[in-house]
């Protein structure tokens, strides 16, 4: 039997091992995937013993991603550039890391929003955090001429202009509101609108009307920045999608298949996003 997992500190929350329980069903693979509470000071044991204990690799999420980075060997250029790993596997008896996040995104951009076409146009990113550096990575990957990024701490937003060139343009955050006439794209990395998170409250008046609008949060399923933007005419794609599709690439490296994003496996995770309540 194949074996895989998730490992943070905590883990309960993570809805990993329903994407990838539906796949193996899906596809009548013997195998397991399982939620593993690592705490940081047990991190690099767990690690180099993770072929030992019969994993073919695992996914990575808070706050290993960085950690993890610096004890593997990456496995692609794209991964180096972000400094950061959430999915690892095994080969020959070596560890390698890579990050999905960035084609996560991406490939749920291209669900959500097939027209959507972002070579030699301008995207507006509201953060700087580490979640904002492979959606930024990502976008400049698809020939983007502008990524202005807007973060309440400036610096944060220079740093990624430090790291990605000059293409990307730190800006503070309330000047936001004045870059959305003519992109292609917002996106919201920020926690801001996640339930229990005080709400985004940015001014969309002035935003494009061939803008989408995404957002990383997906609880709730849709924010109150995709219902404003949705109210406006503009095209939305939830934060769901992005979960989604960051784990095929980490399920087809472990146990030999390529999976699909389907409306069926979407629903399943909103039923444990929103379970219905017992009558």
């Amino acid at each position: 039997m194949i074996k895989a997992c998730v490992i943070g500190w905590p883990i309960s929350h993570s809805r990993s091992p329903i994407i990838h329980g539906y796949w193996l069903q899906q596809h009548g693979i013997s195998g397991s995937y399982t939620r593993q509470p690592v705490e940081p000071s047990s991190l690099e044991a767990f690690m180099s013993g993770l072929g030992n204990k019969g994993y073919a690799g695992c996914n990575v999420t808070i706050p290993h991603k960085e950690a993890v980075f610096n004890l593997v060997s990456r496995a692609d250029d794209t991964t180096e550039r972000l400094g950061a790993v959430n999915t690892v596997y095994i080969r020959d008896g070596q560890l390698l890391g890579t990050n999905t996040d960035g084609e996560g995104f991406i490939n749920s951009l291209k669900q959500g929003a097939p027209e959507l076409q972002l070579a030699n146009t301008r995207t507006v990113v509201l953060g700087a955090g580490g979640a904002s550096v492979a959606v930024v990575n990502a976008i400049l990957e698809q020939g983007a001429t502008e990524v202005v990024v807007a973060n309440r701490t400036r610096e944060k937003a220079e740093q990624l202009r430090a790291r990605f060139g000059t293409r990307v343009v730190p800006i503070d955050w309330d000047r936001a509101p004045d870059h959305l006439g003519d992109c292609s794209l917002l996106v919201n990395t920020t926690s801001l609108g996640m339930r229990g998170q005080p709400e985004l409250g940015i001014d969309l008046s002035r935003l494009g009307e061939r803008t989408v609008v995404t957002d990383i949060v997906y609880t709730p399923l849709r924010t109150r920045l995709l219902e404003d933007a949705a109210a406006r005419g503009n095209i939305v794609v939830e934060g769901l999608g992005m979960l989604l599709h960051q784990a095929v690439r980490g399920f087809s490296l472990w146990f030999g298949v390529t999976p699909e994003v389907t409306p069926e496996l979407r629903e399943l995770v909103v039923r444990d996003i929103n379970p219905v309540p017992m009558t």
